[in-house]
């Protein structure tokens, strides 16, 4: 299931409410920007161009399209169905002129602090619980016999958890499969499809807000679930 990249390597479907939102997260500075920078900036991007032979680059996000109709099965969600539609990532620390802040400024650190607490603590959409669904994302394996993977984490953009710290645990989906999935690869784009839970989850990787019994993985060939 490799990705096409040689390296470990959202169509934009929101409201201007929320894209303003997400936009916001998009911040400039150095000791706060150390922790969430390049998880903000990917949450705030849009998909990647889908081809044959995809290169990722870090934030990059899968570009996806939902069925005009369900026609049973799985229901095909969005990463942006995982979060609150009034959930402000950047509550508590919008008043700061961030980009005035040096790096060593306690300022910078204490919001840095508090801005890695809110993520972790990430409010989850209670509807979504006990959900049967189909969601496209990024593997991190957590546990691995080679390419055979029995766990990992599902993550909206490449180089989450790997290349830059955890998304907000909402934007985290903590996959276990009691039939593991062979030949799956660190950053691999995939479906997964099984029963969504509600229940948060610490994992050596960062914390998951959500868990998926996981039912089958499918190579992402961009668009809608095959």
């Amino acid at each position: 299931m490799r990705n096409g990249s040689p390296n470990w390597t959202k169509e934009n479907h929101v409201s201007h409410c929320k894209h303003a939102r997400t936009l916001a997260l998009s911040i400039s500075i150095g000791a706060l920007i150390a922790l969430p920078y390049a998880a903000a900036a990917a949450l705030s991007s849009k998909p990647a161009a889908s081809t044959a032979a995809p290169t990722y680059k870090i934030g990059d996000k899968l570009q996806t399209t939902k069925p005009a109709a369900r026609t049973g099965g799985a229901r095909q969600i969005e990463w942006d169905d995982l979060m609150p539609a009034d959930w402000d990532p950047m509550k508590g620390v919008q008043t700061l002129q961030l980009a005035a802040l040096g790096d060593g400024d306690p300022r910078a650190t204490a919001a840095l602090e508090k801005l890695k607490k809110a993520w972790d603590e990430a409010p989850v959409v209670p509807a979504m619980d006990k959900q049967h669904v189909v969601i496209a994302g990024f593997a991190v394996p957590l546990d691995a016999e080679g390419t055979t993977v029995h766990e990992l984490l599902l993550v909206p953009y490449f180089g989450a958890c790997i290349h830059t710290p955890p998304p907000p645990a909402n934007q985290v989906i903590h996959v276990i499969l009691p039939k593991p999935a062979k030949g799956l690869r660190m950053m691999d784009t995939v479906w997964i499809t099984g029963t969504l839970h509600v229940a948060s989850a610490s994992t050596t990787l960062g914390p998951a807000g959500y868990q998926l019994d996981g039912e089958a993985v499918a190579p992402y060939r961009g668009g809608t679930h095959p």
